[in-house]
């Protein structure tokens, strides 16, 4: 398929970070002190605590089935986003989130404008649970080249109240809608959305990248209602 000016690209998680070789194998993990502790009151395998562990900057929440953390790139997610399903055939196989998503993002947009001279967007996209709601959603974990969110603060409603907070996370409603054509098992890793008019970030040069990051839309800790 051909690639034009203004396309948003959504690459899934996973193929990001096996082609960046992000897998580790458990066979090779020696839980630490920390991951027995929480092992006895958590029901996963005691080294994929371990990774978990090494993988984040603060745990939030432990039950006997949930493990949420804070990862070092500032995700707020169940098992620091470590994945089993789809990985290899080991059993023992996992894969990790890349360490940069917004570089890795920033490398395939740049590769592409230097390979076909394209401006395009890129979403990496990844499934996270919800604190409110069952079932999970795709949401943008990385980006280039596209503003992170809607910002209609200022502008007037229907009736002409003034709006004051009202942004909207554009990157993960993207990222959602591109994973209804690339679901879970049909082995669609990419997705290509096109006509969708969004502020992007224009090339100057090849060697010219003003970086957007995903890290925009993370809601600080003092304004974090469930941490504060």
């Amino acid at each position: 398929m051909e690639i034009y000016n203004n396309d948003i690209i959504v690459i899934a998680q996973k193929i990001i970070s096996k082609s960046e070789n992000q897998f580790f194998n458990l066979k090779d993990v020696i839980p630490s002190k920390k991951a027995l502790e929480i092992f006895s009151i958590h029901e996963k395998d005691p080294r994929l605590i371990e990774l978990i562990l090494r993988e984040s900057s603060d745990i939030i929440k432990v039950t006997n089935k949930t493990l949420i953390v804070e990862t070092k790139y500032g995700f707020i997610c169940a098992n620091a986003g470590i994945d089993q399903s789809n990985v290899s055939s080991d059993t023992e196989g996992v894969l990790l989130l890349p360490e940069n998503p917004d570089e890795s993002a920033n490398k395939i947009r740049k590769f592409i404008y230097n390979k076909i001279k394209k401006n395009v967007s890129i979403i990496i996209s990844d499934t996270f649970g919800r604190p409110f709601r069952k079932g999970q959603t795709n949401v943008a974990i990385g980006i280039a080249g596209i503003t992170p969110l809607k910002s209609y603060i200022g502008l007037k409603d229907s009736f002409g109240k003034i709006l004051k907070v009202t942004e909207i996370a554009i990157v993960d409603e993207l990222a959602s809608a591109a994973e209804l054509v690339m679901g879970k098992t049909l082995g669609v890793p990419v997705a290509i959305i096109r006509g969708y008019e969004h502020e992007s970030q224009k090339l100057y040069s090849e060697d010219e990248f003003v970086n957007f990051s995903i890290k925009t839309i993370f809601r600080e800790k003092n304004q974090d209602l469930f941490r504060i």
